[in-house]
């Protein structure tokens, strides 16, 4: 049988993951497959449940909405639960056993690490499982302070309180402040769904924007963006970014360092 690993969300049909890393398996020359699965919120435990018995799976990535709720169900030697609060990586030990794990801070903070962004205000949108991550990575970076957007302000509050950060939480129809980096780690402005309604003109000339959302790559956030002049990242580079991450944990062997070009021109098609 050959081995497998695969995304898991509701909905996952705009889920680039499967062309990222069967792409890599192609690229390696490895005997294997990655795939895409689409899991209800009420159907997750049955899920592991039943990957449990498949020792072809290797593991999974997660997506929305199960970041948080899939911690239930897989062991957490590492206590992702605690530091972070979300997973994105499920994987197989040499033991059997369902490890948790977290590859998105380490993706978020890629493209961005060469910025010096210590003591700079950062504006995060969202108080999700994304947000979560990139709140982790912003800490470890010593962010000076995080202006968290989000409809429910007490949940918010604890996730600033809960990352030790400086900072405070303003709605969606808040004017933004002056800011060196805004990050959308919300699924606003995603295919499906609501738009993401926000005015930029506060942010300062070397403000650098991100939108962790991939589909579509060119959002209405990196549009407005551009039409400033102002530097952005978009979803594929930390989509890309963690996934390389996940895939040496599936397959065992790091993704090839060449190929990046033809990579992205096949998720931008």
């Amino acid at each position: 049988m050959t081995h497998y690993a695969e995304v898991i969300g509701h909905p996952i049909a705009h889920s680039k993951s499967p062309l990222i890393h069967n792409f890599w398996l192609t690229q390696l020359g490895l005997v294997g497959d990655y795939r895409a699965s689409d899991v209800k919120p009420q159907d997750l435990e049955r899920y592991f449940a039943e990957r449990a018995a498949d020792t072809d799976w290797r593991g999974c990535n997660i997506t929305i909405p199960h970041k948080i709720a899939a911690l239930d169900f897989v062991s957490d030697p590492g206590d992702v639960r605690n530091s972070i609060g979300a997973i994105n990586t499920v994987f197989r030990n040499d033991a059997g056993a369902f490890v948790a794990t977290n590859t998105d801070a380490g993706g978020f903070y890629g493209p961005i690490s060469d910025i010096p962004i210590a003591g700079e205000t950062a504006v995060v949108i969202g108080a999700g499982g994304a947000a979560r991550a990139v709140l982790f990575a912003l800490a470890q970076a010593d962010i000076g302070e995080v202006v968290l957007v989000a409809r429910n302000a007490l949940k918010a509050a604890g996730l600033l309180a809960h990352f030790g950060l400086k900072g405070k939480v303003i709605g969606l129809d808040a004017r933004l402040p002056d800011a060196a980096l805004l990050v959308n780690a919300s699924p606003l402005g995603m295919v499906g769904q609501e738009a993401l309604e926000i005015d930029l003109s506060p942010l300062p000339e070397h403000a650098i924007v991100y939108d962790l959302v991939y589909a579509p790559i060119e959002t209405a956030l990196l549009k407005a963006a551009r039409m400033r002049d102002l530097e952005t990242v978009d979803g594929l580079e930390m989509l890309v970014g963690q996934a390389a991450i996940a895939f040496e944990l599936f397959f065992g062997v790091a993704p090839p360092d060449d190929g990046e070009d033809a990579l992205r021109a096949l998720l931008l098609t």
